[in-house]
């Protein structure tokens, strides 16, 4: 098993995009019933004030390290975190498979329209997947009930669900159970992407580490959020001090 390593309260997996698709399969093959959670930075942050938030975190079967500040944090506190294992690109990884194992997958979340696009181009990009279902995120505590029934009758082996952080962590988390499904996956922007509805940082960026700072100029409204980076930063090098003393 990976080592987990602690940021800022927050256990995280240092393992390899290689090492994570294998264990999420492991887990379908297991039929499992497990969370898993892409911690990037705004996440980690999130969840030093949400302790429901970090709870759910520590006790999923899988935190991978999406995010150049997150596998920063485990360098900076001095451990060894070989890559970061973006959520974008985990969900694209288990798709491409999918094929081949026959596995199941379930779009949950976005805009309406958004998850129908994201199918289309996921059978477009992975030929031969099965995407036996889609449900937008827009819906009240009372839909609740008929949206888990609807994702049990569909059997997914893998549940992507794009609610945003903390909501699409929380929401699995009390749905888990009931749910039966192998292997969930809280997917944020995913769908948006594949839709074609946000851009996906420019490769250069990515390289660079700023994929961030481009969301940020994209949606202005995240601008805010993008403070959530600095505060990490400071607040990793506040606590790594800390320990020095």
């Amino acid at each position: 098993m990976p080592k987990k390593i602690d940021i800022l309260g927050v256990t995280v997996d240092s393992i390899t995009m290689k090492e994570a698709v294998n264990q999420i399969e492991r887990y379908m093959d297991e039929r499992k019933g497990v969370l898993i959670a892409t911690a990037n930075a705004e996440m980690i942050m999130c969840a030093t004030h949400d302790h429901e938030l970090k709870d759910i975190l520590n006790g999923a079967a899988l935190v991978v390290p999406d995010g150049a500040g997150t596998v920063w944090a485990a360098r900076h506190l001095g451990h060894e975190m070989p890559e970061r294992v973006a959520g974008f690109d985990l969900a694209q990884q288990l798709m491409k498979k999918a094929p081949a194992h026959h596995r199941r997958v379930f779009f949950f979340g976005s805009a309406p329209g958004v998850a129908e696009k994201a199918k289309a181009k996921a059978e477009k990009l992975y030929p031969g997947i099965e995407i036996v279902g889609t449900r937008n995120g827009y819906f009240s505590e009372a839909d609740e009930p008929q949206i888990v029934e609807e994702i049990r009758t569909a059997k997914p082996d893998l549940l992507l669900c794009a609610l945003g952080v903390p909501k699409q962590e929380k929401w699995l988390k009390k749905h888990l159970v009931e749910l039966e499904v192998p292997v969930s996956i809280g997917v944020g922007g995913t769908f948006d992407v594949m839709a074609g509805v946000m851009k996906r940082a420019p490769r250069w960026m990515q390289k660079a580490k700023l994929e961030w700072l481009f969301r940020g100029m994209m949606q202005p409204k995240r601008a805010g959020r993008l403070m959530a980076l600095p505060k990490f930063v400071f607040k990793v090098h506040a606590c790594k001090h800390d320990h020095n003393h």
